[in-house]
C-alpha cells in the first residue's frame, strides 16, 4: 500500500514539475495537441492528459477533447490544446520617442485590448508612466479580467540590477532614471496586483518575435531595428535574451558605418544610430518631417507610396547599403543563424530584399558561403508583446504558485 502511494505522490510531483514547461510549449505554439504535448514533454500520455488539464483549471488553457479529424486522416484525433481567450493577462507598456500605449497581453501574445495611446512624452518620467498606467488601468477595468504582472518596454538600455534607464538619447529624461522603480510604484498604486517588469524596447521585441514571430525556432536570432528614433538590436541565444552582464548588451545602434558621417548623441559620428533611423531617411530623402504623424509613420508612407520617385529610391539604397555594413560586421562578430528587421528596417526589406541581403553577404565572411536568412518582423507593436513576456515568465515558470 506505501509502494502505491509513494508511486502516485511521484506521479504527481512529476506531472506538477512539467505544467510550466507545458504552459510554455502551448503558449509558444509548439504544442497544438495533446500528442505533441505528450512528447515534447516526454512523459506518458495519462501525465500529459493529466498536466494539461491542470492548466485548464487554472483557467489557462482550453483542452478540446473532441476536435474534427482532418480530411484523409484515419484514427482517432489528439486533442487540441490552446490558450484560454478568457484567461489572465498582464499589463504591457511602452514609451518611444514619439508617444506611449497600454495593452492587454494574453497568453500567446493575444492582444486583448489596446488603448489608442499619446503622441507626445514629457521630461518627467514619473508622469509618463503614471499616465501609462493609467490607461493600462483603465483597460482593466473595462474588460474585468484577472491581471497577474505588469511589463514596460523602454528606448533606452536599461542597467542591471538596479532598472535605470541609462541612456534614453531620444527622450527629455534624465540619464539614469529609476524606470523600473516609478512603474511598479504607478502599477501598484492603481491597485493592480503582480510583479512588475522593464526592459529595452528592441529586446523586447526580440523576445516576442522568438516566442511568436518571424524568430521562432531560431537558436541565435539576431534581431535589429529602428523605430520612431534610434537603433537598437538584441539577440537571443537558445531562446533567452542575451543581455550581457549589467543588462547593457547588443548597442548595436553605436557600431560606426560612416566615420566622416552625422554627428551622433553618443558622441562618435557616423552610428546606425543616425544613419539609418527614420529622420535620417527623411533627410536623405529631402523631405522636412511633418507635424502629424510619427517619424516613423511618414517615413514608412513615403517608402510605401513614392518608391517610385527616384530620390526615394536613391534615398532608400544609401540607407539600405548602411545597414547592410553594420549588418555584416554583426554577422561576423555574432554568427546568427537568423536576422529579423523591424520598424523602418523591415519597410526598407520589403522595398529592396535583395540588395540588402547582397550588401551583408558580399561584407561578412559567412555570407558568400551559404549567408544568413534575413526576415521582417511580423508581429504587430512587438515590443509591447515582449513586454508582456517579462510579465508571462513568473507564470510560465510556475504556474501553480501563482495561480493554483
Amino acid at each position: 500500500m506505501n509502494g502505491k502511494v509513494t508511486t502516485h505522490r511521484t506521479k504527481l510531483e512529476r506531472g506538477r514539475s512539467a505544467l510550466g514547461p507545458a504552459l510554455e510549449l502551448v503558449h509558444t505554439g509548439r504544442a497544438p495537441t495533446r500528442a505533441v504535448l505528450t512528447a515534447e514533454l516526454g512523459v506518458t500520455r495519462a501525465t500529459a492528459g493529466a498536466v494539461a488539464a491542470e492548466l485548464e483549471s487554472l483557467g489557462l488553457i482550453r483542452v478540446d477533447s473532441r476536435p474534427g479529424a482532418a480530411a484523409g486522416s484515419q484514427g482517432r484525433p489528439s486533442h487540441r490544446l490552446s490558450v484560454d481567450d478568457g484567461g489572465p493577462v498582464v499589463l504591457a507598456a511602452q514609451v518611444h520617442a514619439d508617444g506611449f500605449r497600454a495593452a492587454l497581453i494574453g497568453l500567446g501574445g493575444r492582444a486583448v485590448a489596446t488603448s489608442p495611446g499619446c503622441v507626445t512624452v514629457s521630461a518627467d518620467p514619473a508622469q509618463v508612466l503614471g499616465a501609462v498606467v493609467d490607461e493600462g488601468a483603465a483597460l482593466l477595468r473595462h474588460s474585468g479580467l484577472r491581471c497577474v504582472g505588469a511589463g514596460l518596454a523602454v528606448p533606452s538600455a536599461v542597467a542591471e540590477p538596479e532598472g535605470t534607464a541609462l541612456n534614453p538619447l531620444h527622450l527629455a529624461w534624465p540619464a539614469g532614471a529609476p524606470v523600473r522603480e516609478i512603474f511598479a510604484d504607478r502599477v501598484r498604486a492603481a491597485g493592480i496586483t503582480g510583479p512588475a517588469f522593464t526592459g529595452n524596447d528592441v529586446n523586447l521585441a526580440a523576445l516576442a518575435e522568438h516566442r511568436h514571430g518571424a524568430g521562432r525556432g531560431a537558436q541565435h536570432l539576431l534581431c535589429v531595428a529602428t523605430g520612431h528614433r534610434g537603433v537598437g538590436g538584441a539577440l537571443v541565444l537558445d531562446g533567452r535574451l542575451h543581455t550581457g552582464s549589467s543588462g547593457l548588451a547588443l548597442e548595436v545602434g553605436h557600431v560606426t558605418v560612416a566615420p566622416e558621417g552625422r554627428a551622433c548623441y553618443c558622441g562618435s559620428r557616423g552610428c546606425l544610430d543616425v544613419e539609418t533611423d527614420p529622420l535620417a531617411f527623411l533627410t536623405a530623402a529631402g523631405r522636412t518631417p511633418g507635424p502629424e504623424g510619427s517619424l516613423l509613420q511618414q517615413s514608412r508612407d513615403i517608402l510605401r507610396t513614392e518608391y517610385g520617385d527616384p530620390g526615394v529610391r536613391i534615398a532608400a539604397q544609401e540607407i539600405v547599403d548602411r545597414l547592410g555594413l553594420g549588418l555584416a560586421g554583426l554577422v561576423n562578430i555574432l554568427n546568427p543563424d537568423r536576422i529579423i528587421l523591424g520598424g523602418l528596417h523591415r519597410e526598407l526589406l520589403d522595398a529592396d530584399p535583395e540588395r540588402l541581403r547582397a550588401v551583408v553577404a558580399d561584407r561578412s565572411l559567412w555570407g558568400r558561403s551559404g549567408g544568413v536568412p534575413i526576415l521582417p518582423c511580423t508581429l504587430d507593436h512587438n515590443s509591447l508583446v515582449g513586454a508582456a513576456e517579462l510579465a508571462w515568465q513568473p507564470v510560465l515558470d510556475d504556474p501553480l504558485s501563482l495561480l493554483g
